[in-house]
């Protein structure tokens, strides 16, 4: 798995794991801040979180064009530096004014510009380590490995950021509780029903700080929601640690990749080779990636409801406290053990010795029952918060990965291995019936309108939720990391930043779009907005393969 990699691959995907902790931290609270701080409603909040997410993913064009100028390690660090001035503007506590909002929206623009400049041309990077012959049979394994380190940064996100925010709400004497923001903001502009009223006076009643329990429901309400928002925002402060760890990583380590640091153009001007085409030969790849980019809009569309309307799943629709075997999912500390033990696990079949056989089998025991050692300490029922869903998700690449790369291997040695944009038709497909097993668990619940603003009297099992990340997740894995190498392997060399960028905005074009749900969440049954997007991916897909023998046939050339 990890055998005959340059050391590049590790020292770029450790730089990229590092940034992705901290974006995802952010992402992990923030449509929850959204709701929190400014009392916005789903359709407004969607909204700036999906631009938010769009410009994230299109600014690589930007930043793919620029760095076929200049060079793609200049825009990388350049990237970082104006990433960490965003989030250090954005860990800055305002008040829900006009100020506040100005601020939040400049450090978000700051962010996309610093994420186009960063993301994209790190990932060229890559690709360029195994433009060499000695690699280059191993470059869909390598993206395998890359898209698994993103991963580990993003498995520990929703967790620091859980971590941080009850930190500081214990400081100032409360607790989470997901009703409560939204009946704050009722009571603050009066408008507040008898029975919310009495419901945010129970929830009240229950907060540690007896003289915070003691106040009046709107001195409550402006306290909770500071406090909340503030604690929010010290989440985002994470981001600005991280990136000091992912610049000291490149830096540290650049002597390793500083060899695929080199695009066309400075590629020419030290008579470097470089692959020629023709145009005919140019246009063809061109005109297949793009075929690829317009089907992939419709996965990320899908995909990217994690931090919106799965988290409003989450936090309306389902229990807030897990039992059983469940809770394993819950703990941060678990999740990494169990997702070490995977590897561990193969090392045993891997190794070439005996002794490295006993060891990974011993390393992968003692991780089992660490595992087990902290569950058994864990609390039934346990008490879960809705961002903590998010950590699924990269948990399951994490652990998941070594099994993919292990299957597609077997095939490829019998010369059946599916094509890249073959895994991605099957990934949109298998995209659908996540969103299926959404539409089960929303069949009989409330709409969300008729809730307003508080949650479901009958709430489902986390089970729902758990079980649509895991499926969610087999279609991220033949998609996402395949469509990166295939984007790196076909794109015309002159055009590797362009192509890669357009990758991604394909990318942001998609999360723009994830926002029609929440355009929706209010106006539709709830288990509507899930069929929606289960029949956009069954068309995509449907799409992807009437178009493969015009995609095979130009990529050929």
């Amino acid at each position: 798995m990890f055998k005959g990699q340059p050391k590049g691959l590790f020292a770029l995907a450790l730089a990229n794991t590092g940034e992705r902790f901290g974006y995802y931290t952010m992402l992990a609270i923030f449509m929850l801040f959204l709701q929190a701080k400014f009392g916005w409603d789903q359709a407004v909040s969607s909204q700036v979180y999906s631009i938010f997410l769009a410009l994230v993913y299109f600014m690589p064009v930007v930043g793919g064009i620029l760095a076929d100028k200049i060079g793609y390690g200049k825009c990388v660090v350049t990237g970082i530096c104006v990433m960490f001035a965003g989030y250090l503007a954005l860990s800055i506590p305002t008040g829900a004014n006009t100020m506040g909002i100005v601020l939040m929206l400049g450090a978000l623009l700051l962010i996309s510009v610093g994420t186009g400049l960063f993301k994209g041309n790190l990932q060229v990077l890559v690709g360029n380590l195994y433009d060499d012959p000695k690699y280059a049979a191993k470059r869909d394994s390598a993206f395998s490995l890359f898209y698994m380190a993103i991963n580990i940064g993003a498995m520990f996100a929703p967790s620091a950021a859980t971590a941080i925010t009850n930190s500081f709400m214990g400081k100032a004497g409360l607790i989470y509780k997901a009703a409560i923001p939204a009946l704050a903001h009722q009571t603050l502009d009066g408008s507040i029903t008898a029975d919310n009223a009495a419901r945010l006076a129970e929830l009240q009643s229950v907060m540690p700080d007896a003289s915070v329990a003691a106040m009046d429901p709107a001195a409550f309400s402006s306290y909770y929601i500071e406090h909340l928002s503030s604690s929010y925002n010290m989440g985002f402060a994470v981001a600005c640690i991280s990136l000091i760890v992912s610049i000291l990583i490149y830096f540290f380590c650049r002597s390793w990749f500083k060899h695929a640091d080199v695009n066309a153009k400075q590629a020419a001007a030290t008579n470097a080779p470089v692959q020629e085409l023709t145009p005919k030969q140019t246009k063809d790849r061109i005109t297949a990636l793009i075929m690829v980019f317009a089907v992939v809009i419709f996965f990320w569309m899908a995909f990217h409801q994690n931090g919106q309307s799965l988290t409003w799943f989450a936090r309306d629709y389902t229990l807030p406290f897990a039992t059983g075997a469940t809770r394993l999912g819950f703990n941060i500390w678990v999740l990494a053990l169990i997702a070490v033990s995977i590897y561990t696990l193969f090392a045993i079949f891997q190794s070439e010795t005996r002794k490295g056989k006993l060891l990974a089998g011993l390393a992968t025991a003692l991780l089992w029952g660490g595992a087990y050692w902290i569950y058994s300490g864990m609390p039934d029922p346990l008490n879960i918060e809705p961002q903590l869903f998010q950590q699924f998700n990269p948990f399951y690449v994490v652990f998941l990965t070594p099994i993919s790369m292990a299957i597609f291997s077997a095939l490829a040695s019998k010369g059946k291995e599916p094509s890249a944009p073959v895994k991605i038709g099957l990934g949109m497909f298998v995209a659908a019936l996540g969103y299926l097993i959404m539409v089960m668990g929303s069949l009989g619940q409330p709409s969300p309108a008729s809730l307003q603003g508080t949650v479901a009297p009958d709430p489902v099992v986390p089970m729902y939720l758990i079980t649509t990340y895991l499926v969610l997740t087999f279609a991220e894995l033949l998609l996402s990391p395949m469509g990166i190498s295939f984007v790196t392997k076909v794109a015309p060399p002159k055009y590797k930043g362009l192509m890669m960028g357009l990758w991604f905005a394909s990318t942001a074009i998609g999360n723009y779009l994830s926002s029609i749900p929440g355009l929706l969440w209010n106006n539709v049954p709830l288990w509507a907005n899930w069929a929606i997007l289960m029949a956009l991916c069954i068309i995509a897909g449907a799409i992807m393969f009437g178009m493969m023998k015009k995609i095979n046939e130009a990529t050929a050339s």
